[in-house]
């Protein structure tokens, strides 16, 4: 075990999980020996009693007290304590916040925790891109029932840029390819309404988008990938499917990625506001 004996103590002080304050402090200590100071954080507090009960273990331990209190009162609370007591204290977040208000002209927040929050939405964001890739392409049909956004269509019609696109709305999307010669699974014939969106092409425009794919591939641009008859043996299959699913038919034939996911999450949104 560490002796903390002759170790400087320092008390970091947040009414959040204190973790901004406490690598600024590392940060400093790094500069000195490992040993020389204690680090101790003290994570939402949102009382003058906790500051007061914390002070008070400073002065008689002759402690550091840093802190991120963005809460006012409380940040004024400390700091009044601090000169009364004698205490040195460091506000590692006020000064900052102080001159970023003199700057714009606008009041702080002054709310706890609001980085932790951007950090859970950068989380779920995360969550969502990987989720369309486990579930892209069909892989995995158990993914229907766990997305929030299930795509069909025949291949070629932007399943996968869609997917990642609404993934980075913090969506969860699953698509499925519809194949003539593959059944598709049973999953998608129970999707709850408006969940599922279908992308429908036109012929002509599926049989440009497929001849110069197999042109970048260095492939035949008349192989039967973008033969017309098979597109329209595939667009017809593609429509006795989705007649028979609960699904929000979307004609991407003329519309850019992004305008499909708008107006898909336009949809979305629409359906799942109440």
């Amino acid at each position: 075990m560490t002796n903390t004996a002759n170790r400087a103590i320092v008390y970091v002080i947040s009414d959040s999980v204190g973790e901004t304050a406490e690598l600024v402090v590392k940060a400093a200590a790094s500069q000195f020996d490992p040993t020389d100071f204690d680090v101790r954080r003290v994570p939402y507090v949102e009382d003058t009693a906790t500051i007061h009960e914390v002070m008070t273990l400073a002065k008689e331990t002759k402690a550091i007290v840093a802190f991120t209190l963005v809460v006012p009162e409380l940040r004024d609370f400390l700091l009044n304590l601090a000169r009364k007591e004698n205490i040195q204290a460091v506000d590692i977040i006020g000064p900052m916040m102080d001159h970023m208000e003199s700057v714009i002209g606008k009041a702080p927040r002054n709310e706890p925790g609001l980085v932790h929050k951007l950090d859970e939405d950068y989380f779920r964001r995360v969550e969502a891109i990987e989720f369309a890739v486990k579930y892209d392409d069909g892989r995995d049909p158990r993914g229907i029932a766990l997305a929030d956004i299930v795509l069909v269509g025949v291949s070629r019609t932007s399943k996968t840029p869609l997917s990642q696109y609404l993934a980075h709305k913090r969506l969860k999307v699953a698509n499925v390819p519809i194949v003539p010669e593959v059944d598709p699974p049973e999953e998608l014939f129970s999707v709850a309404e408006g969940k599922c969106y279908a992308l429908k092409i036109s012929p002509e425009k599926l049989n440009n988008i497929r001849k110069e794919r197999l042109i970048a591939l260095g492939l035949n641009a008349e192989a039967s990938y973008a033969n017309m008859s098979r597109i329209n043996e595939e667009l017809e299959y593609f429509n006795s499917i989705i007649e028979k699913m609960n699904c929000q038919v979307i004609d991407v034939s003329n519309r850019a990625v992004e305008e499909t996911a708008n107006l898909i999450l336009s949809l979305y949104k629409g359906k799942h506001s109440s």
